[in-house]
């Protein structure tokens, strides 16, 4: 598709409706213009990383990191692993305790 449109001074340069509609920009959209050699591409300006959330979620996800820090400087972590195969076993008997431990709990 090509649209001519005239750049004049004293008015803002203008895209037309159909341009934007063909190349998926929304009504109320922020959009990011960059300039390289002479061209001009408008791109939708990607969102941060904060701005995918509530306020409540980010809130709980600050918790729970707040909360995994402080187990890893008690030091109640596991590993270093020496392979990938060492780490599945460790967590394949992990598995078995934990299966252990809940049919002594049924039993008793």
């Amino acid at each position: 598709m090509t649209v001519t449109v005239k750049n004049r001074t004293k008015t803002p340069l203008v895209v037309p409706p159909s341009v934007r509609r063909q190349a998926g920009h929304k009504n109320g959209e922020d959009l990011e213009f960059r300039v390289s050699g002479g061209v001009i591409t408008i791109l939708p300006k990607l969102r941060a990383a904060d701005d995918g959330y509530t306020p409540e979620q980010r809130r709980a996800i600050d918790a729970r990191l707040a909360k995994d820090l402080a187990d890893i400087k008690a030091g109640r972590t596991y590993g270093p692993f020496e392979t990938h195969r060492e780490m599945i076993n460790f967590l394949h008997d992990r598995v078995k305790k934990a299966r252990l431990k809940a049919k002594r709990r049924k039993t008793a």
